[in-house]
């Protein structure tokens, strides 16, 4: 999740008190194809938009500036999500149930302590739900359409291994960005238009103004309403000629503008750091079996199917026979083997499921961006893996990059063939 627990029920809170101030006036301020967005929704995301910069001490940005960037990002969300609906990504309400519970015990709290903090609050619980369901599947949806589709080959590694600024990759980077956005076919003068966009919030920062404040008034990138903060990002991750940009900047300085296939970008160096020397890691031998999820396979088909394989190892199925029968992956002609996995060769959620078996015993199934998986770990070793897990390392950052980039342009051109009515001009 992208917010903590509290600090969703500080923005619902708050959003609570806009809908009351509203409720006389709830008039339509954008139509998204079929579906609308109203004044008291943008209301209620403004107040807790503006709960979150202030909480990161940002100055807001002017109330218009302020109301067209939340209005544009709700815009792109609900494109989004009516895109996951029509394309069968749905949470079921006992996965929905699963996740809240989580949320309630990572904040000490039980669901009923949860739903008794919610209403002190003014908060209702099935409002918190919807919250945290949207979430769910906006990040199931660029799992599904991003993520596992960014593949990054050895060759590409290599390339920054024996590049001149190899001794750097293990350097690493705070930075903030933001993004003037430039469509993928614009012509000269949408191109020209946005130039003097980003140039103004160029001269807004050469005046003086917190980088944080013009982020949320300038950018288009997601990251915009948190003033831009990207985190901590590895050098191993960025091109060579990005990293000797960032080597020339000291802490608390910004770049001048640079041209991207996003568009036009200015980054602040917020902080530098190096990382740690390469250390023994602890590896597992795993099998697995493999249903995808597709246009043709929706969720709860991939899923029924592999709780039928499931049950069929557990009444005495072998493994290996099983996964040359029904794994929809490459691993399926040596039954399921993938044979030694350091961390951060796999997605997360399979990373985490595999972490937590014992020797040979089997998953439940487990939900990636690839589809349903059974896990079995059959060894476990620590390998000193200087070497290789420099390159790995490696590896993972340029994958993060890579669908960072893709997720812009996807999100963007998903964007762009709505329809798209924006009245909120009209006040």
């Amino acid at each position: 999740m992208k917010q903590t627990l509290i600090a969703l029920m500080l923005a619902a809170s708050l959003g609570g008190a806009a809908h009351a101030a509203v409720k006389d006036i709830d008039r339509i301020v954008a139509v998204v194809n079929k579906n609308v967005i109203t004044e008291r929704q943008l209301s209620a995301r403004i107040q807790e938009v503006s709960a979150n910069l202030k909480r990161q001490n940002v100055a807001l940005p002017d109330e218009a500036t302020l109301k067209h960037q939340v209005l544009e990002q709700m815009i792109s969300e609900e494109v989004q999500l009516q895109y996951a609906q029509n394309n069968g990504i749905t949470l079921a309400d006992g996965d929905l149930d699963k996740a809240v519970q989580k949320l309630a015990e990572q904040n000490k709290l039980s669901v009923a302590g949860l739903e008794a903090r919610l209403k002190k609050e003014g908060v209702a619980l099935s409002q918190f739900r919807e919250e945290i369901r949207r979430e769910i599947l906006l990040g199931r949806l660029k799992e599904r359409e991003v993520d596992s589709r960014v593949n990054v080959t050895d060759t590409e590694v290599d390339q920054v291994v024996k590049s001149e600024l190899s001794g750097k990759s293990r350097n690493e980077y705070r930075l903030a960005t933001i993004l003037v956005s430039v469509p993928e076919r614009a012509d000269s003068k949408v191109i020209e238009e946005r130039g003097r966009r980003a140039q103004e919030a160029l001269a807004a920062l050469k005046a003086g103004k917190p980088f944080a404040q013009v982020a949320a008034s300038f950018s288009d990138a997601k990251s915009a309403l948190s003033g831009g903060d990207m985190g901590w990002r590895s050098a191993a991750g960025f091109p060579p000629n990005f990293v000797s940009l960032l080597e020339n900047l000291k802490p608390g300085e910004n770049t001048d503008l640079v041209r991207t296939q996003q568009g036009f970008v200015i980054f602040k160096l917020v902080d530098k750091r190096a990382q740690g020397a390469a250390q023994m890691v602890e590896q597992r031998r795993v099998r697995h079996i493999l249903v995808r999820t597709n246009e043709a396979v929706s969720e709860s088909d991939a899923k029924q199917r592999i709780d039928q394989i499931r049950d069929r190892i557990a009444r005495g199925a072998k493994f290996d026979e099983q996964a040359r029968l029904y794994s929809e992956d490459a691993s399926n002609s040596r039954g399921g083997e993938l044979g030694w996995l350091s961390p951060g060769d796999t997605v997360p959620e399979f990373e985490r499921a595999m972490q937590a078996l014992k020797l040979g015993e089997l998953s439940a199934p487990v939900r990636s961006p690839f589809g349903w998986h059974l896990i079995e770990v059959e060894e476990k070793r620590t390998q000193d893996m200087s070497g290789e897990r420099e390159k790995l390392a490696i590896k993972q950052q340029i994958r993060a990059r890579k669908i960072e980039e893709a997720y812009l342009d996807w999100a963007r051109q998903l964007r762009d063939s709505a329809f798209v009515e924006d009245r909120l001009i009209e006040k």
